[in-house]
């Protein structure tokens, strides 16, 4: 599978090789013909308002909606929930396609950075290491996006909606390529066949 890393800023890097050991190919994103013939998309932590002004200044936000729009599976991780939130409680550009409310660096500085095992929805195989930092929680979700973690207190820090996931914490930092696999397994044809 051809699955494409928006490359503007961040730690696309990680998810590249994550995806090269599982076996799939991956493109750098950053100008809107990069999207061309790709299969799935994952938009990357970093740094949102970075995401925001650059992708304007490439002329990617309308690409990238369309991209989204055509229902291939796309996954943002950290700052790349954060792009995907209709709601993010301030002033910045977003893609605002994912019908969820954001609170960035919910959990305090670089300092306050933390690791939690996870109980994913869908994941098998026991707790899944989550690595947060600066990370955003998803403060409210719409009646039709399913919630797939809460850490212990019901903070929600993974969600899908439709052909979109995303999470709060970074996946491409562990050495556990299990939700990666399960993020390809949206791009099945149907719902009853999803691995969600």
């Amino acid at each position: 599978m051809k699955v494409g890393i928006l490359a503007l800023q961040g730690d696309f890097i990680e998810h590249a090789h994550m995806l090269r050991r599982i076996g799939h190919e991956s493109v750098e994103v950053r100008l809107p013909q990069h999207l061309d013939g790709l299969e799935a998309l994952i938009l990357p932590g970093g740094e949102s308002t970075t995401f925001g002004r650059l992708a304007t200044r490439y002329g990617l936000i309308e690409p990238l909606r369309r991209f989204i729009y055509s229902g291939k599976p796309v996954w943002g991780t950290c700052a790349g929930l954060i792009f995907l939130a209709k709601d993010v409680g301030r002033d910045q550009v977003t893609l605002g396609v994912m019908d969820i409310r954001v609170a960035r660096n919910a959990f305090g500085r670089q300092v306050d950075s933390f690791v939690a095992p996870l109980n994913v929805k869908g994941l098998s195989g026991g707790p899944f290491t989550g690595v947060f930092i600066r990370a955003p929680v998803i403060e409210s979700v719409a009646p039709h996006v399913e919630v797939l973690c809460t850490l212990a207190d019901g903070t929600i820090v993974a969600a899908r909606q439709d052909h979109m996931l995303a999470t709060s914490f970074h996946p491409e930092l562990t050495d556990d390529p299990r939700l990666h696999a399960l993020f390809l397994g949206l791009q099945l044809p149907t719902a009853d066949h999803a691995v969600f």
